[in-house]
């Protein structure tokens, strides 16, 4: 008298089968996350650059010497936000680069504060490696 069940070969064949799957789908998720990411930092770094227009109109043609203070009583912005440039860097927030070069080591905002530089008030992304479309995330 024979048992019901699978035979060991044939689960051998699903766990090789749920293998391949797995070995198509966790990269292309991992796509996907930092895919997602590009697209809030993008979203965010406009976000912020119309904070920064309308702070610019507001003051009468003055930029911010920092930019925390597009958050003063939440007027322009309730809070600066997260840049997420991974797999490269962990979310980070603003820092303010006074020198004209991007700083490599910190994934995050890159603000010219410094008056007199052709590139005062400019606003980009602070690293210098590339998107999933092979762009350079200081040209932004």
């Amino acid at each position: 008298m024979r048992r019901p069940g699978f035979t060991l070969i044939e689960l051998m064949i699903v766990v090789a089968i749920i293998g391949i799957l797995a070995a198509i789908a966790i990269p292309k998720f991992a796509e996907l996350l930092r895919k997602a990411d590009e697209g809030q930092t993008k979203g965010n770094l406009g976000a912020v650059r119309s904070s920064l227009s309308i702070y610019y109109g507001d003051m009468e043609g003055l930029y911010p010497a920092q930019l925390v203070a597009l958050t003063a009583n939440g007027k322009f912005l309730q809070a600066l936000p997260y840049s997420k440039v991974r797999p490269y860097h962990e979310p980070r927030n603003v820092q303010t680069n006074a020198q004209n070069q991007p700083n490599v080591e910190y994934g995050n905002w890159w603000y010219v504060n410094v008056p007199g530089d052709a590139n005062f008030g400019t606003l980009r992304v602070n690293c210098t490696h590339t998107d999933t479309k092979g762009s350079v995330w200081t040209s932004y």
